[in-house]
């Protein structure tokens, strides 16, 4: 069924509660269709080259680093949540390597566009849920109303004072170029989605304009922190419950890394073949984006009936991912799922945790490497624990999958709890 609305190049409208995104990010790549989509998504797709992703892995180390240094306070100490500190890596990471700003969300929690960041978040969501708040006029005359006001200009002013900021900065540079050659702050600054944003040009040879810069940061900053730190922390659950599949990916870190602390290298992450397929696997089981809508622009026939023009149309990837004739005992944990030998012959679209055909997830590249790198520092470091029940965890279908009630574990410090 979903393969006949994901494979369509005519069904990349999204669905209309798509809309209530559009204040804070615009007409950028998760929201424009038509035209707009077709010219943007040309124009971005090279800025997520592997050889351009290979520039932020330090960023991602980095920050990792810090994220263990913050877990290491709560080893052999009582079962904590760990969600927000995942979360923060995850904020830091894309802010970085998006706007090349750095705003420490790790070590200053209360900082004001972090805050506008989630509550803006969580008043789109109440919005969503709440269909007499959809007209604008009486969502406005709400306190969430002012609220998401009041937080849209603390995103917007954010990232406009970065991109004009980062424009007069290259602008100085090309004037003067040998004032800035070799310096630190040049060289940090070329890692940022933003540079390539100032320079990508269309097949006209036209320019992004700053506003159209800032829709496409801003969607980089609401789409690219939470499905990834989501991702992370229903990894961790997973490899608590199952000290098995735990074991078996320290000894593939072992192999690689031996027992050093180096930070991860592009090969490094080539050969964590076992933990790409725990990530897989966690996917599966708790998918980032939990379901996904589209807005039929034509009449279409999914298994045997007709669906008309203008209906919505939702694909519900948690359910879809545990149909039992692609994964049999679809709640089992199970990595080798995703060996070469077991995936060969599986319906391409029975599993789609970044979506599938023309309007993918242009960051899948960028959400692989960036698990990879962190979930690799982390276990690296600890042995993690975890005894909470499917039950007991909540799950929260929002716009992103999360567990009401948190991710509980606990912490042992490597090499000194394994057998």
């Amino acid at each position: 069924m979903q393969e006949v609305i994901v494979t369509s190049s005519r069904q990349i409208d999204k669905s209309y509660l798509y809309n209530f995104l559009e204040p804070w990010l615009g007409l950028g790549l998760l929201t424009s269709t038509g035209n707009k989509w077709h010219a943007r998504r040309k124009m971005l797709t090279p800025t997520f080259h592997f050889t351009i992703l290979e520039n932020f892995l330090d960023v991602m180390n980095k920050q990792a680093n810090i994220l263990v240094n913050k877990l290491d306070r709560h080893v052999n100490q009582e079962a904590f949540n760990c969600f927000s500190y995942i979360t923060l890596c995850a904020l830091d990471i894309i802010c970085e390597t998006a706007m090349g700003k750095n705003i420490n969300a790790q070590s200053h929690e209360d900082s004001e566009y972090v805050r506008a960041v989630y509550r803006m978040s969580d008043i789109l969501l109440r919005r969503i849920k709440m269909p007499w708040l959809w007209p604008d006029r009486i969502f406005l005359m709400f306190k969430d109303g002012k609220e998401h006001k009041r937080s849209l200009m603390i995103l917007h002013n954010f990232t406009k004072n970065v991109i004009a900021e980062r424009a007069n900065e290259m602008k100085r540079e090309e004037e003067n170029p040998t004032d800035h050659q070799g310096t630190a702050s040049s060289k940090n600054k070329r890692r940022a989605f933003l540079d390539l944003l100032l320079n990508v040009t269309d097949d006209q040879g036209n320019k992004l304009s700053h506003d159209d810069i800032r829709e496409e940061v801003d969607t980089f900053m609401f789409e690219g922190h939470d499905t990834t730190a989501a991702a992370m922390n229903w990894a961790l659950y997973l490899l608590g419950s199952y000290p098995e599949v735990q074991r078996e990916v320290h000894k593939e870190l072992e192999e690689v890394f031996g027992r050093s602390d180096r930070p991860a290298t592009l090969e490094d992450l080539k050969k964590l073949k076992y933990l790409e397929c725990v990530v897989k696997e966690t996917l599966r089981l708790f998918p980032s984006v939990p379901l996904f809508s589209r807005h039929l622009n034509d009449d279409c026939e999914i298994a045997g009936h007709r669906i008309v023009k203008g209906s919505e149309v939702i694909i519900f990837t948690y359910a879809l991912h545990r149909d039992p004739r692609f994964f049999p005992d679809p709640e089992e944990f199970k990595p080798e799922r995703f060996f070469p030998e077991n995936s060969q012959g599986r319906h391409p679209y029975a599993y789609v945790p970044f979506s599938a055909g023309p309007r993918n997830c242009i960051g899948q590249k960028f959400a692989m490497m960036e698990e990879k790198t962190i979930l690799s520092c982390i276990l690296r470091h600890f042995w993690v624990e975890c005894n909470q029940k499917r039950e007991e965890l909540g799950l929260a279908g929002d716009l992103i999958l999360r567990p009401t009630n948190g991710i509980w574990i606990k912490l042992k410090r490597r090499h000194t709890n394994e057998s």
